[in-house]
């Protein structure tokens, strides 16, 4: 076995492979760009060494300075995690030639595989079933025209290299057809290094599931069987689930097979994922397979008790499989949500910042897979993944419960994340029955309309999470902090009974405090609703509450601004004020706030470097129009126009480096 192995990734697969690698007794060495530099990564590997600038091309897409750093160092592998070089066929054939061992398949297979239209025609030659659409990449507009014709809209454009969703997009409608072109070609040309471009059928409302796959180099290849993957935006996952709800045992074997056969028909080496389509007929198509190791491994380690990274360490050191396809066995059920630094209340923008606060879930069955720690920072340059929060029951609903627990009580400051967001998908009642898709986002949560009311009884008991807070630190104020108040003939204890009014956008509740005979133990009623409510020792600025609440245990966020407390529950997240009657009494007389904004700037949605700038000054353009392209964490996106209007002034050009709230473009005033 290794004895030492770098790893040629960063966040949290480098911290995960690090862990595996610890337990077996080998040597790590990190690798980081200079904005890295206090990266959990770093900080744990036995050895780490800088690279280069905060660029990929900079650094972890610098292949000759990685394999320098392993030669110099003493490794004799590397592992290239997922994402950056993971299926980079000329980097596997530098670190063979180089004299190491490339954790992962065969520099031959990731080409052929890696390529998408290579995989399809080997699929399609290994008798698996493919999705209908052109087998050669477009050369142009034109061509890439007549072959959507031929297809029939929707169609999807695909890169023909790489992978994790990047410059994939559906196209509807024919006028969309080259805007969209040229977005997927600029974002796969600068994530792969080839902006080939092929076209498929759309297949409506399909179901994503993928078979995992392992082979070693002895011919023996096995599958652990499938994963859900079906809750994705914008090709990206969100939240993976195995097994899925939509899959028998009879049809586990039928992918199975066909997957252990096209990773045979390609000689294929190492941990591999074969994706499918499944359609709301039942039948399913082949997607691609991904030769490396997947995000959402760990709900398969969880429900098969392997460690992937354990069986690929072995395999690419020569060693059997240590199991056979009959040695695995499936034990409950695992989800998985990926935390994310975006902000899904304006349009999932990238987030950048400083994590000021950090503390994860824990408890049994719960596993956090984290990149990040207080004092990490988000910039613009690396995918917005932070972390991963899996969970394991004996059923997909203990599993499904024990996330949103989990998510709950995941608490991270400084920078946006979508927790409440993901939390928001696994509560949704269409989750809960298990009728997914890939349109399950912007079917369901998309659109402000789309949401569904929150139960009644979640909003009391957020109510009666602020409402306690609130007393306790009312009560510390009239104990601790007025030491002048006359105590003769006073109360000794805080009263207790008290009575509040708690207010959240329209929704006002009245609220009843009685503490019984301990000083944790309460009777509270939210209007006509009564909660036997046991609470944790008070802190005062609590910022993660733990509550039982009629014998059920919950797990609450809070933040506090002034008189104002937020609260994140099951997903929902909302802001209290909370009054006493008197108050509440007067409250009807104060002046509503007053919002002022500018209303003729075009003003950065999220920080980013600028692209392009499509306008100049004198310009007329139209509301909708896309007037700026902006890379964030390797995502290209268009900033519209906010009206119609003429250009006064460009206030940001190609290569600028801007934050949230930069004016891009002035308009003339009418």
């Amino acid at each position: 076995m290794f004895s030492k192995i770098l790893i040629a990734n960063r966040g949290e697969i480098a911290v995960r492979i690090i862990a595996t690698c610890k337990r077996m007794g080998i040597q790590t060495v990190a690798v980081y760009s200079e904005t890295d530099f206090r990266s959990l990564h770093v900080t744990q590997a036995d050895e780490a060494v800088l690279l280069g600038g905060a660029r990929p091309s900079e650094s972890y897409l610098n292949k000759t300075k990685i394999i320098e750093t392993a030669l110099a160092t003493g490794c004799q592998a590397i592992h290239p995690g997922y994402g950056f070089l993971s299926e980079n066929a000329s980097f596997a054939e530098m670190v063979i030639s180089a004299g190491l061992t490339f954790i992962g398949p065969p520099a031959a297979v990731i080409a052929g595989l890696g390529d998408k239209i290579a995989a399809k025609k080997l699929a399609h030659a290994a008798g698996v079933p493919t999705v209908p659409g052109h087998m050669s990449a477009v050369q142009s507009l034109h061509e890439a025209t007549v072959v959507a014709d031929q297809v029939g809209y929707p169609v999807l454009l695909k890169p023909a290299a790489g992978g994790g969703g990047k410059g994939m997009r559906t196209v509807t409608r024919p006028q969309e057809l080259a805007s969209a072109l040229a977005l997927c070609q600029q974002e796969t040309r600068k994530a792969f290094g080839d902006d080939s471009i092929f076209i498929e059928r759309c297949i409506q409302k399909p179901r994503h599931i993928e078979i995992q796959v392992m082979a070693d180099s002895h011919g023996h290849v096995i599958h652990l069987g499938e994963r859900e993957c079906s809750i994705q935006r914008r090709y990206q996952k969100i939240i993976e689930e195995s097994p899925s709800a939509a899959i028998d045992e009879t049809m586990r074997q039928r992918m199975g097979r066909m997957a252990c056969g096209l990773a045979r028909e390609a000689g294929y080496v190492n941990a591999g994922t074969v994706e499918f389509i499944l359609d709301q007929s039942g039948d399913f198509y082949f997607l691609e397979m991904n030769t490396r190791l997947q995000v959402e491994h760990p709900v398969t380690e969880m429900v098969t008790s392997q460690d992937l990274v354990e069986l690929q360490l072995r395999i690419s050191d020569g060693q059997v499989l240590p199991i056979c396809q009959e040695d695995v066995t499936f034990t409950g059920w695992a989800m998985e949500a990926r935390i994310c630094a975006e902000d899904p209340d304006r349009g999932f923008i990238p987030a950048v910042g400083l994590i000021t606060r950090y503390a994860a879930p824990r408890g049994n069955h719960v596993r956090v897979d984290s990149g990040i720690a207080a004092g990490s920072t988000i910039g613009v340059f690396y995918d917005p993944m932070l972390a991963k929060v899996i969970t394991w029951g004996p059923d997909r609903e203990a599993a499904r419960k024990k996330l949103i627990q989990a998510l709950n009580g995941y608490h991270v400051e400084g920078v946006k994340t979508n927790i409440d967001f993901a939390n928001r998908v696994i509560t949704h009642p269409a989750f809960v029955s298990g009728d997914l898709s890939t349109d399950f986002i912007a079917e369901h949560l998309l659109d402000e309309h789309q949401r569904l009311d929150p139960p009644v009884a979640w909003l009391h008991f957020m109510t009666i999470a602020t409402t306690l807070i609130h007393n306790l630190r009312e009560n510390l104020i009239r104990t601790s902090l007025l030491p002048l108040k006359p105590r003769v003939g006073s109360a000794s204890h805080p009263p207790r009974r008290s009575v509040y009014v708690a207010k959240s956008n329209s929704d006002v509740f009245n609220i009843q405090l009685q503490k019984e005979s301990t000083e944790f133990d309460w009777q509270i009623q939210v209007d006509n609703a009564a909660y036997h409510v046991i609470t944790p020792p008070p802190e005062f600025y609590r910022r993660r509450l733990k509550l039982t609440i009629n014998g059920e245990t919950h797990h609450f966020r809070l933040r506090y601004s002034g008189n104002f407390t937020e609260v994140a529950f099951c997903g929902l997240v909302r802001t209290f004020e909370i009054y006493d009657p008197r108050e509440w009494e007067l409250a009807r007389f104060m002046p509503p706030p007053v919002v002022k904004h500018l209303d003729n700037v075009l003003e950065c949605p999220m920080p980013g470097l600028i692209v392009e700038t499509k306008v100049k000054p004198g310009d007329r353009v139209f509301r909708g129009q896309e007037l700026v392209i902006l890379e964030s964490m390797k995502m290209e996106s268009a900033v519209a126009s906010p009206c119609d209007g003429l250009v006064e002034s460009v206030e940001a050009k190609s290569g600028d480096a801007v934050e949230t709230g930069t004016v891009l473009i002035t308009f003339k005033r009418r």
